[in-house]
């Protein structure tokens, strides 16, 4: 059971990033300030930096428990499944774990890949973070099939899999579609990356 302490931090993280995206979305991120951020939650400045180092980290606030899930999931593996098969199983699991955050609306969610498509700063880091990612995730896979994979061939699959769902969210979001047509997209992507990996086991 989650104590009255954590649930206050809960409430105060979570106020902190719809402020941030609001005013991200209303003045862009560049002008806004941390203070301005601050604000809106009602928190000092120095409040702010108790859960965020920076603007930054306010858009990519999931991004690390994601990448311990993912990481978390290969390094266990599935007994009988081929890497193409785990892989496709991640995807399920990471989609299922967005839908059920309680930080994440579906409008929240759609805000920060148009913020990331849209400002070179996020841009950047964005590009940091999913070679960082992607590394980490084909290093455990590797680990996980030693015997069917090497790394090489761990990086190529980690990395189709994941150029294939990128590009393929970012041209749905050019058609302005929705966030629930988005999450078919991903799964649709990811579907034809892994059809061309079978080969591998």
């Amino acid at each position: 059971m989650v104590g009255l302490r954590e649930r206050k931090k809960q409430r105060t993280r979570r106020a902190l990033i719809e402020s941030a995206l609001q005013l991200f979305d209303e003045k862009g991120f560049e002008k806004t300030t941390l203070a301005e951020i601050a604000a809106g939650a009602e928190v000092s400045t120095r409040t702010f930096f108790s859960y965020f180092a920076s603007k930054e980290d306010v858009v990519f606030y999931d991004t690390h428990e994601r990448m311990e899930l993912a990481k978390s999931m290969l390094a266990r593996g599935e007994p009988g499944k081929s890497p193409a098969d785990l892989l496709a199983s991640l995807i399920d699991n990471i989609l299922a774990w967005m839908s059920a955050q309680e930080d994440l609306t579906f409008e929240d969610a759609e805000l920060r890949l148009r913020l990331v498509l849209t400002e070179p700063t996020l841009q950047a880091r964005a590009l940091t973070l999913l070679f960082d990612t992607q590394l980490a995730l084909a290093q455990t896979l590797h680990e996980t099939y030693a015997d069917e994979l090497s790394l090489i061939e761990a990086a190529a699959a980690v990395g189709a899999l994941f150029g294939s769902v990128k590009l393929a969210v970012i041209a749905n979001l050019e058609n302005n579609r929705s966030l629930e047509e988005i999450w078919d997209t991903v799964r649709r992507a990811a579907d034809i990356a892994l059809a061309g990996m079978r080969s591998l086991g």
